[in-house]
C-alpha cells in the first residue's frame, strides 16, 4: 500500500539500520544517526530559519498539538500573512509518498524549501539566503560537519530536517492492539461497532485503507469531497447583558487567503480542481480542526459531513454519496476514529519542548 513512502535516505548520515516501528505501522523504517536527528530537531524549532527570525516550522506544526495547529483553521506565516490550508499533523509523515495537501513534493528532503521560500510562510528570498544565514548562527557549521562530514548545503539541510520528521512515529493504538494482536479488551464495544460501520455501510475504507499487517488509513490519492470554508459553523457570542451577535470561525488573519484549486495547481488538469490528498486517520484526536481548510472543528462534524454525502462541488468524487447513518452509528464511527490515537505522543512532545535553540 505504500509506494516510495520510506523516503530517499542517502549519504554518510544513514546508518543502514532499521528502526523499531510502533505496532500498526509499516516495517523497515530507515533511521539516521541520533546526531542528525537532534540537529534536525533544533532546526525545526529555530525561528531564525524565517526571513525575519519570527517563525519556525514548529510554530505551525506545534508539538503539543500533534505537530499541527488546533487554534487556527489555516496557517499564518510571517507578519501575520494568511495561509490557505490547515497545517497537517506530522506523525508518521515518513511513510507519505507525496507531501502537502496537493502532493507537490515527492520527498521530505526536498519539501523543506516550499515553506522556507513561500512569501506567506517563512518568507526567504532564496535558498542561498537561508544557507548563508545558518552558516553564521551558533554552532550550526560544526554540528553539520560532525553529522555529515561536510558543511551546510541544500542537501544536508534537507537531510537533517527530514531525519527529525522521520522520527515522529506514532502507532500502537487501541485499534492496533485489538486488530493486530487480538487483545479483545483493547477496544470498546462502541469502537468495535464503529469499525464495522467503517468497513461496511460507510465504506470509509475505500479511501482510508487498512491491511492485515499494518495500516496507514490512506490510499495516498486525491479526492474532491466538496469541503470548503463556506460551511464554517456559526456561533452565538454574548457581548454584554442583552447584547449578542453571531460570528463564524476565524478562517485566517492578515488578509484574505487566496483561492485554492488543490491538486490542479500541480497537474494543471481541470479534473483535479478541488482534489486534495487523502490524509491518514491515525491520531486524529490530536490534530483538530479537520479537512484541507480546517473547516470542520470536531470528529462529530467530520462524520456528519460525510454522512450528508460531502459538500457541494461540481467536481466532487462520485464515491461521496449520502450514507444515511443513524445517530448511533455516527457516534460509533467517532468512537472508532478516536481509537486510532497511538501511544507515545507524550515522549515525542516532551523531547520537542526540551529542545534548546538560539531564538526560542
Amino acid at each position: 500500500m505504500v509506494k516510495g513512502g520510506l523516503g530517499l535516505l542517502a549519504g554518510l548520515w544513514c546508518l543502514g539500520a532499521v528502526a523499531q516501528v510502533p505496532l500498526g505501522l509499516p516495517p523497515s523504517q530507515p533511521v539516521a544517526t541520533e546526531e542528525v536527528v537532534a540537529l534536525g530537531r533544533t532546526l525545526f524549532f529555530d525561528r531564525r530559519l524565517s526571513v525575519n527570525a519570527t517563525l519556525s516550522c514548529g510554530n505551525c506544526h506545534v508539538a503539543a498539538m500533534g505537530f499541527s495547529h488546533r487554534e487556527m483553521a489555516t496557517s499564518v506565516g510571517i507578519e501575520g500573512r494568511a495561509g490557505r490550508r490547515n497545517a497537517p499533523g506530522l506523525f508518521n509523515v515518513a511513510y507519505l509518498p507525496a507531501l502537502f495537501w496537493d502532493g507537490r513534493s515527492a520527498d521530505l528532503e526536498a519539501q523543506i524549501w516550499s515553506p522556507l521560500l513561500a512569501d506567506n510562510e517563512m518568507g526567504n528570498s532564496s535558498r542561498a539566503q537561508v544557507l548563508a544565514r545558518l552558516a553564521t548562527l551558533d554552532d550550526y557549521p560544526q554540528r553539520f560537519e560532525r553529522a555529515f562530514g561536510r558543511g551546510i548545503d541544500e542537501q544536508t539541510l534537507g537531510q537533517a530536517l527530514a531525519a527529525y520528521l522521520r522520527s515522529l512515529l506514532l502507532g500502537n493504538s487501541p485499534f492496533d492492539r485489538w486488530f493486530y494482536r487480538q487483545e479483545q479488551d483493547a477496544l470498546s464495544a462502541k469502537a468495535r461497532a464503529g469499525y464495522r460501520v467503517f468497513v461496511t455501510r460507510a465504506g470509509c475504507h475505500r479511501c482510508h485503507q487498512l491491511g492485515l499487517e499494518w495500516a496507514l488509513f490512506t490510499d495516498h490519492r486525491y479526492h474532491n469531497t466538496g469541503a470548503g470554508a463556506g460551511a464554517r459553523a456559526q456561533q452565538r457570542v454574548q457581548l454584554a447583558p442583552g447584547l449578542a451577535t453571531t460570528v463564524g470561525d476565524l478562517a485566517s488573519v492578515g488578509g484574505a487567503a487566496e483561492a485554492d484549486d488543490g491538486r490542479a495547481e500541480v497537474t494543471g488538469l481541470a479534473s483535479d480542481v478541488g482534489r486534495f490528498r487523502t490524509p491518514s486517520l491515525r491520531n486524529l484526536t490530536l490534530t483538530a480542526p479537520y479537512m484541507h481548510d480546517g473547516s470542520l472543528a470536531t470528529l462529530e462534524a467530520v462524520v456528519a459531513f460525510y454522512n450528508r454525502g460531502g459538500g457541494a462541488h461540481p467536481n466532487k468524487d462520485p464515491l461521496l454519496v449520502p450514507l444515511n447513518l443513524s445517530t448511533e452509528e455516527q457516534a460509533q464511527l467517532v468512537a472508532f476514529l478516536e481509537s486510532l490515537t497511538g501511544r507515545g505522543a507524550e515522549a515525542l512532545v516532551a523531547e520537542a519542548e526540551a529542545t534548546a535553540v538560539g531564538n526560542p
